[in-house]
């Protein structure tokens, strides 16, 4: 048996909403540069697509950190896997998320980069579970917000898998053989 992984967010409204954030964000950021933030692993399609779509000058930067490991719930304890390879002292910066659920990851995150001295400092994410939310978190652009389900595709993953499916899909059941 193969994993069952139902649609829950098609590959066109997802373009559709990478259109509008970036439109947003264009007009937020005009006449300044921008230095995105991309959260790897699973950021890295939603930062790609947006990037694209902005017309605003743009630098990208990486960092990885891991809450999860290979399961489907945060541990709630933040590990800095990858940190930045640019100072990002006096720039306009934008930490891109894929989702945000419990919060921690990204109240870590803007702690630990706000005591770096960025101009400015905002919070975009493609995804958001209200419902999850452990910690308050202030998020300056949210693609959409979802139910409290576990999701992949679109950079999203379950174990290192189906990060590449061009929409975002919920598993219904898991091959618990495999």
């Amino acid at each position: 048996m193969a994993d069952k992984i139902s649609v829950m967010i098609t590959e066109e409204q997802i373009d559709e909403k990478v259109r509008e954030l970036a439109a947003q964000i264009s007009n937020d950021y005009e006449g300044k540069n921008l230095h995105l933030l991309c959260v790897l692993k699973g950021s890295m399609f939603f930062t790609c697509e947006l990037a694209k779509r902005l017309t605003v000058p743009v630098t990208i930067d990486t960092m990885s950190v891991s809450s999860y490991g290979a399961g489907t719930e945060s541990s709630g304890r933040v590990r800095i896997i990858k940190d930045l390879d640019e100072s990002i002292e006096d720039r306009d910066v934008m930490i891109v998320e894929d989702i945000i659920d419990s919060g921690f990851t990204l109240t870590y995150l803007l702690g630990l980069l706000g005591s770096r001295n960025p101009r400015s400092l905002k919070l975009c994410t493609l995804l958001s579970k209200p419902e999850r939310r452990q910690v308050e978190i202030d998020v300056d652009y949210i693609g959409m917000e979802i139910p409290d389900k576990f999701v992949v595709g679109f950079g999203l993953d379950y174990a290192q898998k189906y990060r590449n499916l061009p929409y975002i899909g919920v598993i219904e059941e898991l091959d618990t053989e495999a």
